[in-house]
């Protein structure tokens, strides 16, 4: 089964090279994707797809396509192009350190670095965190962060590890504890985003953007966390993290409904016609997987993650693929983005399309995405 969804989406990633080169993807209401140029926080998880089918089949267009793009992503960058935002570990970790790390590509090394550079513009001193959106002293997002970050650090974590300067190091640190504080809540879920007061860090509220309501529990974001404190443990070896991301996991784990792909927020009435969020499943996944790579062979969770992944994995692969629909641009179905704002509620999400096929890439060939080097011992 495993191997029969990779295969079809590496044929559909093929396709889209050969209609739309040198173009990404963005997110429609149409059932399909709107291509044209790099503008968005989302395009890495592209990039990211076409490295992971290159891994799989070493056919040389796919490597050759990647790093192409590797020039659109450097010239982002000089150019600070749409780059006012955290999301710069989602855009060059799957790009530029994925060709590092696939390719030895020197360049993309020297990009990663310098995307680095770029995310550390973004720490604030005053209040210990990186902020979210927005320039310095923006009067609606000068004080916030939101929980995606998380899957942004580990960019700064690997800059340390390459560089050995303390500083990416300690931001990635302190973001994560002060995350790890006040984004996760009492029940193990979490807040989307968190507000500090800019001037002096004090605490004031959480909240969110696209979950159902302040309290509620975003599913998409519930799988940033267990799959960002999963890294944050595999840098850094603090148990914490892996505590953290462990206990986010069980609670995504237990609030799922009977065919194992999360709604688009826990708390959200579920009626006919409630969106899903196909790329949350997704995600959750790859975070449990990363989890049982640092649990011992008597850890009680093991068998808890493994069924959980392996049911929620072949729910998206009968149930949420495209598997033999030859006409279709993304990989599974049922994905939303931004639903109380009626942006993409139930279409195909690129950053679904990537952690479907990484999960399915780490359960077949170990190949665990672009995330951390490999073979490091960190």
């Amino acid at each position: 089964m495993w191997e029969q969804a990779i295969r079809d989406a590496v044929e559909k990633t093929k396709r889209n090279i050969g209609q739309f080169p040198m173009k990404f993807p963005h997110i429609t209401e149409e059932k399909r994707y709107e291509w044209g140029e790099s503008n968005d926080w989302i395009e890495g998880f592209y990039t990211g797809m076409i490295w992971l089918c290159y891994e799989y089949t070493k056919d040389p267009l796919f490597k050759e396509t990647a790093i192409a793009q590797l020039e659109d992503y450097k010239l982002r960058l000089q150019e600070k192009r749409h780059l006012d935002h955290h999301d710069i570990g989602f855009l060059y970790l799957p790009s530029a350190l994925a060709a590092w790390i696939v390719d030895e590509h020197v360049e993309g090394k020297q990009l990663a670095l310098k995307a680095a550079d770029h995310l550390m513009l973004r720490w604030r001193e005053e209040g210990q965190y990186i902020q979210a959106w927005g320039r310095k002293g923006d009067e609606k997002n000068g004080g916030r962060i939101i929980i995606d970050c998380m899957m942004n650090i580990p960019l700064l974590y690997w800059a340390y590890d390459q560089t050995g300067d303390e500083r990416y190091k300690r931001v990635a640190v302190a973001h994560a504890d002060k995350s790890r504080r006040y984004l996760m809540r009492g029940d193990d879920s979490s807040y989307h985003t968190f507000y500090f007061n800019p001037e002096d860090g004090t605490p004031i509220r959480g909240g969110t953007h696209q979950g159902y309501h302040d309290g509620s529990a975003w599913t998409r974001g519930q799988a940033w966390a267990i799959y960002g404190f999963a890294l944050s443990y595999r840098y850094t070896r603090d148990p914490k993290y892996l505590d953290t991301a462990l206990r986010a996991a069980r609670f995504f784990i237990e609030y799922l409904p009977e065919d194992h792909v999360a709604y688009w927020d826990f708390d959200v009435p579920i009626e006919e016609g409630t969106p899903r969020d196909s790329s949350a499943s997704a995600i959750a996944a790859c975070g449990m997987l990363e989890i049982l790579e640092h649990l011992d062979g008597e850890d009680d969770n093991k068998g808890l993650l493994t069924e959980a992944v392996d049911k929620s994995m072949i729910s998206l692969v009968n149930r949420y693929s495209t598997i033999g629909e030859a006409g279709e641009e993304g990989l599974i179905k049922h994905g939303s983005y931004y639903v109380r704002g009626g942006v993409g509620p139930d279409d195909y999400m690129v950053w679904g399309d990537y952690y479907y096929l990484e999960a399915l890439l780490r359960l077949t060939k170990g190949i665990p995405g672009y995330w951390y080097e490999r073979g490091q011992d960190n």
